[in-house]
């Protein structure tokens, strides 16, 4: 009953001790509670972000209608017009002329201006003219009061000038069409008087078309940008995810991601690293189990040579070592293997090219035939030690079964992406191999009978130690028969 208070207060102890676990501590407390205040979810950022769209879209709307608003209603069109002038003149008659003045006062508004006066009206300007252009609204008026004889009267003002220049007379032809503020109609009443009407200020209506265009095209704008930012936001912890699959690809020691980001996410991360945890523990179990075998096999196989020594036929004591050498030889080959795939070596910046160059050289030192071919420096990333050994293994097999070997180094992008990439190639004069071999060789302890048959030398681990290297590094290893003859391996790795 003891073990739980001492336990409680060890680990209090303990998280008082170390500053960092309180630190995160809080910071997980803090995220929680961020959490139940926003929302969780993939699918409900998503929602979100298309609601705060529409609140804008909304907002925008609002601001375009009372900015509008605020400036005044448009114009009336001509049917409107010639109604409301038919009625206000139909009520200024029936009205006695003592009460005509304060009815008018009444009606007159900024949109259309109303005067009355018992005599005929003075010029509208010095300037202005009776117009001809408005025939068909003085007709159509005409007939709305139902009298032909009606005085009906239509100034133009001419359109002011900035400067004091002479200029022509006005002319018919710079009459304005359309009804507005230098424009006034006068209809003689049946007792003499005359009622004026005159247009308010030009002013565009709420829907002009490029006004509307325009508003249109900054709504669009505006939401456009507010969704792309959002959309970023919500998918940029999937770029890291996939960035961290890339890496896990090359690296299986890489660090697991932090579980951050939207619940769905969340747990696709936590499913992620557990399963890299799960494939670092299998490698792991693999390369113990791989060593622990070719371990336990050496005393076996040191009690069997003694044995062999004790046989008194020659030659069935030569093939009975023979087999037990070429047994502790496989073993061996096993065991470097299992070492270099449980070897941590740091991955680090290195010149391709100059690598490329000290083995051509270092087969040279040793009387075999071997060329370089590409530029003189190359930086890439990776784990030197092991593309040496990869490599080696590749051009110690073009030698084995062609004499001798040329290496071209090339470096751009890949034609699917933009990251550059580099290929080497490793040509050989030998026999080739069949195609349907390519992939085979690969294989661990496969070996061909003929052309690269057991005589040569080798366990059959090489090459696939080579390809195991290669592509841990996010890069691959392919075989092809040259059309002049020969072999070519074709190593691609990621600069």
């Amino acid at each position: 009953m003891t073990a739980g208070p001492e336990g409680t207060a060890g680990t209090a102890q303990e998280t008082a001790t170390h500053p960092a676990r309180l630190k995160e501590a809080r910071r997980r407390r803090a995220l929680r509670r961020l959490r139940l205040r926003f929302p969780d979810s993939l699918a409900s950022r998503i929602a979100l972000t298309v609601v705060l769209a529409l609140l804008l879209t909304q907002a925008i709307s609002a601001l375009v209608y009372l900015t509008d608003r605020s400036e005044g209603p448009p114009i009336h069109g001509p049917n409107v017009l010639i109604q409301r002038i038919t009625a206000i003149v139909q009520l200024v008659e029936s009205t006695p002329p003592p009460g005509r003045e304060r009815l008018v006062r009444a009606i007159d508004d900024p949109v259309l201006r109303v005067e009355w006066a018992p005599d005929r009206p003075p010029p509208l300007a010095p300037n202005a003219i009776t117009s001809g252009r408005f025939e068909g609204l003085k007709r159509r008026l005409g007939e709305q009061l139902d009298t032909a004889e009606r005085n009906i009267l239509v100034e133009v003002q001419r359109p002011p000038h900035d400067d004091d220049r002479p200029r022509a007379p006005f002319m018919a032809g710079d009459e304005p069409r359309r009804w507005g503020p230098h424009v006034r109609l006068s209809v003689r009443l049946g007792d003499g008087s005359w009622l004026s009407f005159t247009g308010g200020d030009p002013l565009p209506g709420p829907f002009g078309v490029v006004r509307f265009i325009l508003w249109m095209a900054a709504i669009v704008a505006v939401i456009l940008l507010v969704s792309l930012l959002a959309a970023r936001r919500v998918t940029a912890p999937l770029a890291g995810f996939a960035a961290a699959a890339e890496r896990l690809s090359v690296d299986g020691q890489a660090e697991p991601l932090p579980e951050e980001g939207p619940l769905e996410l969340r747990a696709a991360t936590r499913a992620f690293n557990r399963m890299q945890a799960r494939l670092a523990r299998f490698v792991a179990d693999r390369t113990q189990m791989l060593a622990a075998i070719g371990h336990d096999l050496r005393t076996p196989i040191t009690r069997l040579r003694l044995r062999a020594e004790l046989v008194d036929d020659p030659e069935m004591q030569r093939r009975m070592l023979a087999d037990l050498d070429e047994m502790e030889a496989m073993i061996s080959a096993t065991l470097a293997f299992a070492r270099d795939d449980a070897q941590r070596e740091p991955r680090g910046r290195f010149d391709l090219a100059d690598l490329l160059q000290s083995l051509c050289d270092d087969r040279v030192d040793s009387g075999h035939r071997a060329l370089y071919d590409g530029p003189a420096h190359a930086v890439a990333e990776g784990r030197p030690v092991a593309l040496r050994r990869a490599l080696a293994n590749l051009m110690d097999n073009a030698i084995k079964y062609g004499g001798g070997f040329t290496v071209r180094l090339e470096t751009g992008a890949d034609g699917t992406s933009q990251h550059r990439n580099a290929l080497i190639h490793i040509d050989d004069d030998g026999p080739g191999i069949p195609e349907a071999e390519f992939e085979k060789v690969f294989a661990p302890f496969y070996r061909l009978e003929r052309s690269r048959s057991r005589d040569t030398g080798g366990v059959g681990l090489g090459l696939s130690t080579a390809r195991s290297i290669i592509r841990g590094h996010g890069g691959d290893v392919t075989l092809a028969n040259r059309s002049e003859g020969g072999l070519r391996a074709t190593v691609t790795l990621p600069l």
